[in-house]
């Protein structure tokens, strides 16, 4: 993509940014979110992830603003007397790697296999497809709790905690590349019927270098949208999965974790072990997918704006 158009798109982006306060929102909450999760380190008054550290004399206090609460736990504790607070800055940190690691999978595996096809066409591109379909057709939860159930009876749960971020990234990243196989390919198709690509081709130029050189830059539009969609539902995936205790470990708790953790504790009282978590959670996926909608529109040349 040339420089004119790069600029072009930065223009566009902060025009729809000024006309749509709901947009800027979400970036806000989400940046606001995302460096929270960065510096928790930095941020948290206790580290969630050491046993030593918790008082089960602290359990289940409820947040400052409630009668009862402690003034060193601002949002409360859980049942074991962790800080709310610094579990949900880890756990959101955790939930955010999660997805985004699983995004850079499944653009790895799926836009090449979707230039390739949409280049190629033929057989190349009825394989793709076909693969794509058959991965589709299969629940990526289903698959995750398969996988993740296979690897706890294997490998023990101590061995599947230590890896229990890097399998969910590979698990959630492997189920759905066809949806970035299916944007590259579509895309694909489309920019190789036009002038441009004849003349490539008229020239000389290698396959190789017109898909990569020229077309991939012109398609990262819609691969950008579809990768913001794609880190909502890995995130989402990654708490499902963390909820049915086939994710995230105890010890190192992501969102998913922290509000199964208290799920049993909302009808004795302890709301905020749940609640509060589920409302980051919802947070953050509201802001990845209003930010991915807005991309979307602020990137596409066929939107007429007022």
């Amino acid at each position: 993509m040339s420089a004119e158009a790069m600029r072009g798109n930065s223009r566009s982006i902060l025009a729809y940014a000024a006309e749509h306060p709901g947009a800027t929102l979400a970036a806000i909450v989400l940046g606001i979110i995302a460096v929270a999760a960065a510096f928790a380190p930095l941020i948290a008054p206790q580290n969630p992830f050491d046993l030593a550290s918790f008082d089960l004399l602290d359990a289940e206090l409820p947040p400052i603003w409630l009668e009862g609460s402690d003034p060193r736990f601002l949002l409360g504790t859980d049942a074991q007397g962790r800080d709310l607070f610094s579990a949900i800055l880890y756990g959101t940190r955790i939930s955010l790697m999660v997805g985004i690691l699983a995004v850079v999978i499944q653009a790895a595996i799926g836009v090449p296999l979707g230039l390739w096809a949409g280049y190629a066409g033929g057989r190349v591109d009825n394989a793709v497809t076909r693969m794509a379909d058959i991965q589709l057709s299969l629940s990526t939860l289903m698959m995750a709790i398969i996988v993740m159930a296979l690897f706890r009876a294997g490998l023990g749960g101590e061995t599947l905690s230590r890896y229990a971020v890097p399998l969910l990234v590979v698990v959630i990243g492997l189920a759905e590349w066809p949806f970035f196989a299916r944007t590259a390919r579509a895309a694909t198709q489309v920019e190789a019927a036009k002038d441009y690509v004849r003349a490539g081709r008229a020239l000389g130029a290698s396959s190789f270098a017109i898909v990569h050189r020229h077309i991939l830059p012109n398609i990262s539009s819609p691969l950008i949208v579809v990768a913001t969609t794609q880190v909502a539902g890995a995130i989402m995936a990654e708490a499902a999965l963390s909820f049915l205790g086939l994710g995230m470990p105890v010890t190192k708790p992501s969102l998913g974790t922290l509000i199964r953790s208290g799920y049993d504790l909302m009808f004795a009282g302890a709301w905020w072990v749940t609640i509060l978590p589920g409302l980051v959670l919802i947070g953050l996926l509201i802001s990845v997918n209003v930010l991915g909608d807005a991309l979307r529109d602020a990137l596409n040349p066929r939107l007429v704006r007022r």
